[in-house]
């Protein structure tokens, strides 16, 4: 996601100044721009820098003088072979879902050499920023408010899994090809263990914790992987026009199952939503859910609980990551808050066979508290 920072940008500093002429062309191209706005770009329009929250990627909003916005431009964080592919993966997944009726952003110009890709500008208020307006001195939501746009929120995802899965070519994929179990175990349950256990806390691996990470990438595997997966779906990538929710960040799309997205968003440390919430909005998914691929809920709701737990172990290891060596702050209050979900959720029926996970969970909340 991203937030403006400033009001105006240095285009002539370097890896920015090349923007200019693609940029001026897109827009005329795309009929946002006159042939002599476009020609004295900085001169006619606003280009004002945005920050993303964890992406690298460079965010421009480019407006009239007058405040009318006309489009986002989003360009690579370098020149990578990596940094091409995940803006090439924007612009296709970002085609393919908005041609299937999905709501994310329109796209009015890509340029591939470059990998500069324009966006419909949606504005700056997300899902988040709703829930915290609204969010009282004791921490209560205010749900008359929050409540529609959630129902919203799991009604598209559900559209989005299953229309997204039509046709999707995984050679869009800029990461993997799709949720998978080498993935679970390295970048979810092994990037909590290095990221947070080990690098954060400073903590030796403790032994068997390994082992039971196998455990349940296993049980998490048995839940196909042939649905739309955004794998980054919380409150923060949700914006919010007219009314409506629109999905952005959905770059690193990719087949998965279905219970994840719903998890990221239910189970989000940003908003913290009650339990209550949590468990009502599970049961208007599914219904949604059920209109376009009937579902067992009873498998449904085995296989979110492995896959939120996958996702809680994701979070944490990405917070802590984003806070100590990328040095985002932001991130770090969330930490104990996504903590203190995982080690209720660990307290669920399908992972009572654990020992070692709940100990180190345990061990760990004591460091956090005593400010290790």
């Amino acid at each position: 996601m991203v937030k403006a920072i400033s009001t105006t940008v240095d285009m002539n500093q370097e890896n920015e100044s090349e923007i200019i002429p693609i940029l001026a062309s897109l827009l005329q191209a795309a009929g946002l721009a006159s042939r002599n706005e476009a020609d004295g770009l900085l001169a006619s329009l606003v280009i004002q820098r945005l920050s993303g929250d964890g992406s690298s990627r460079r965010f421009f909003r480019v407006m009239r003088k007058n405040g009318e916005k006309l489009c986002l431009a989003v360009a690579p964080a370098g020149q990578t072979e990596q940094d091409f592919r995940e803006a090439k993966a924007a612009r296709m997944i970002g085609s393919h879902l908005h041609a299937h009726g999905i709501r994310v952003p329109a796209q009015y110009g890509w340029d591939e050499e470059s990998g500069l890709l324009l966006f419909e500008d949606l504005g700056d208020v997300k899902l988040h920023d709703l829930v915290e307006v609204t969010r009282s001195s004791s921490g209560e939501i205010d749900l008359q408010v929050v409540r529609p746009f959630y129902v919203q929120a799991v009604q598209e995802l559900a559209v989005m899994q299953i229309r997204g899965a039509m046709n999707f070519d995984c050679d869009w994929c800029w990461d993997t090809r799709e949720y998978d179990r080498p993935l679970m175990l390295s970048r979810e349950s092994g990037y909590f263990l290095r990221a947070f256990w080990q690098e954060l806390l400073g903590q030796s691996i403790m032994e068997g914790v390994e082992e039971e990470f196998e455990q349940i990438a296993t049980m998490a595997s048995e839940a196909p992987s042939v649905f739309f997966l955004h794998r980054d779906f919380q409150s923060r990538n949700i914006m919010l026009q007219d009314g409506q929710v629109c999905f952005i960040d959905f770059q690193g799309g990719r087949m998965g199952p279905l219970g994840y997205d719903l998890a990221s968003l239910l189970i989000d440390p940003y908003t913290a939503l009650p339990l209550f919430l949590q468990e009502e909005l599970l049961g208007i998914y599914l219904d949604a859910l059920n209109v376009l691929h009937p579902m067992d809920a009873g498998l449904f709701r085995r296989q979110y609980a492995i896959l939120a737990l996958q996702r809680n172990l994701q979070i944490i290891g990405a917070f802590s990551f984003l806070s100590r060596v990328r040095g985002k702050d932001f991130f770090a209050r969330f930490i104990a808050p996504a903590l203190a979900s995982l080690n209720g959720r660990l307290g669920e029926e399908e992972f009572r066979d654990l020992r070692v996970l709940p100990d180190l969970v345990g061990r760990a909340t004591k460091l956090l508290r005593h400010g290790r």
